[in-house]
């Protein structure tokens, strides 16, 4: 099996009960895989993102645990070390480590997006937010035009959610 897949699965053991989280990342892993296949990343980015998309909100449960937050800020503070001790045994390089830990960090940060991994990563976590947060037509919009910029994002988007046709201004 390859790390990739061992890394979904020490997820759910990590988030062990969880139903709505376990179910989250991996509709988020879906979405990621889905925009960086076609948009053309090379194996390696997208081992880094598949990782990273399984992986994103692994600081939930400490931060829940610390803060009695489960807000995207502590998450970011939190989740990078949380993701490290899961995949330092996993084998994973550290070069692949730094960077899925840095893209934690920022998952939730929307200016300065480096890279088309982080990109991807907030687009896929956006899409799967909307619908599990029951997003209004016009947040929706906002969060189209304001968000996403990789064309397979977009077109997911507009499929999606058909408020999204034309939205772009």
């Amino acid at each position: 099996m390859d790390k990739v897949y061992k890394t979904a699965l020490e997820m759910c053991r990590y988030m062990k009960g969880d139903v709505n989280r376990i179910n989250h990342f991996t509709k988020v892993h879906g979405y990621a895989k889905m925009i960086g296949e076609c948009e053309g990343l090379d194996s390696r980015e997208l081992e880094i993102l598949e990782v990273a998309a399984y992986t994103h909100d692994i600081g939930i449960k400490l931060s829940e645990q610390k803060y009695g937050s489960s807000s995207g800020y502590y998450q970011q503070i939190e989740g990078p070390a949380e993701a490290e001790k899961l995949l330092k045994p996993l084998g994973f390089d550290d070069e692949l480590i730094d960077r899925v830990k840095y893209l934690i960090s920022r998952h939730h940060k929307y200016s300065n997006i480096d890279g088309a991994d982080c990109q991807i990563l907030i687009e896929a976590d956006f899409i799967v937010n909307v619908f599990e947060d029951n997003i209004s037509d016009e947040t929706i919009i906002d969060i189209y035009n304001k968000i996403f910029k990789t064309e397979t994002g977009k077109a997911i988007m507009r499929n999606l959610y058909p408020v999204c046709e034309g939205a772009e201004g």
